[in-house]
C-alpha cells in the first residue's frame, strides 16, 4: 500500500487544477532548496489551463525554474493547437517568465530535426553522459479518453523504448506528426503530477490507476502508479475509483 500513487479528488476541475499548482510549486520549491535550481516538463490539452493562470499571477522565483514540454504537436508555436503557445498565453507572458528558461520543442521544423534538437538540448541542460537519461523535478501529465499519455497512444511501438529521450511520433489518430517524451525519461522523473477532469475519462482513470498493468494498451500507466506520482482529479474523473483511494 505504501507504493500507491497520491489520489486527489476536488468538487470542480479548477479546484483540481489550483491544488496541482500548489503541489507542483512546493516540489519546485524544495528542488531549488536542494539544488538552486528546479526543472519542470509539462503538457497541453485542457485541463491545464486554470494551473497555467495560476501560475502566472503566483509570486515564485521562476528565474530558478527551466521549462520544458512533455510533448508538442508538430505545428509552429503561434498555432492554436501549440502545448507551447496554450502556456505562453496563459502563463509565460503574463507571469514575465524567464525567456532563457523556456526549452521549447521547435516542432514547426521537421519531426525528426524537431526530435533531435530537442534531445540534445534536453542533454546539455542535464549535463547528460552518453545514454543517460534526464531527472525532471516535476513532470505534470494528462490522459486521454482511450489511455493515451504524452504523445504515447495505445499501441505505439516507442512504448517499449526505455533509452531514448524523446523522439518524433505519427499519430494516426490525429494524422498528425508530434514530439513526445518516451517512457524512460517519464519513468526517471522524480515526482510524477497527474491532471485529469470530465467524465469521459472515469472508465480510463479507473482501468490505469487499479487495473492490471498494460502499458502498451494504457499509456498513462507509465510512472503513474507509484509513490512518486501523484493524481488531481475532480469527481468526474475519479468516479470510478475505490474510495479507499482518495487521499
Amino acid at each position: 500500500m505504501s507504493e500507491r500513487c497520491e489520489v486527489h479528488r476536488f468538487p470542480q476541475a479548477v479546484l483540481a487544477a489550483e491544488a496541482c499548482a500548489k503541489h507542483i510549486l512546493q516540489r519546485l520549491e524544495a528542488a531549488i532548496l536542494e539544488r538552486g535550481t528546479a526543472t519542470l516538463a509539462i503538457s497541453g490539452g485542457s485541463s491545464p489551463k486554470p494551473m497555467f493562470q495560476n501560475f502566472a499571477h503566483v509570486a515564485f522565483p521562476w528565474d530558478r525554474v527551466h521549462l520544458f514540454w512533455v510533448d508538442e504537436r508538430g505545428v509552429p508555436p503561434t498555432d492554436s493547437q501549440s502545448n507551447f503557445k496554450l502556456a505562453f498565453d496563459n502563463w509565460l507572458d503574463a507571469g514575465k517568465f524567464p525567456p532563457s528558461n523556456i526549452h521549447r520543442i521547435q516542432a514547426e521544423l521537421k519531426p525528426e530535426e524537431a526530435a533531435r534538437l530537442y534531445r540534445n538540448e534536453i542533454r546539455r541542460h542535464f549535463d547528460l553522459p552518453a545514454g543517460g537519461l534526464p531527472h525532471f523535478d516535476v513532470i505534470h501529465r494528462g490522459i486521454g479518453p482511450e489511455g493515451h499519455t504524452a504523445s504515447l497512444f495505445p499501441g505505439e511501438p516507442l512504448i517499449q523504448d526505455h533509452t531514448t529521450i524523446a523522439a518524433e511520433v505519427w499519430v494516426e489518430k490525429m494524422h498528425q506528426w508530434r514530439i513526445t517524451l518516451l517512457p524512460g525519461t517519464l519513468e526517471a522523473a522524480r515526482r510524477t503530477v497527474m491532471l485529469v477532469a470530465g467524465a469521459d475519462k472515469t472508465e480510463v482513470v479507473r482501468t490505469v490507476i487499479e487495473g492490471a498493468y498494460e502499458p502498451d494498451q494504457y499509456p498513462a500507466q507509465i510512472a503513474s502508479r507509484g509513490k512518486s506520482a501523484a493524481w488531481f482529479m475532480d469527481d468526474a474523473a475519479a468516479a470510478g475509483l475505490s474510495k479507499d483511494l482518495s487521499a
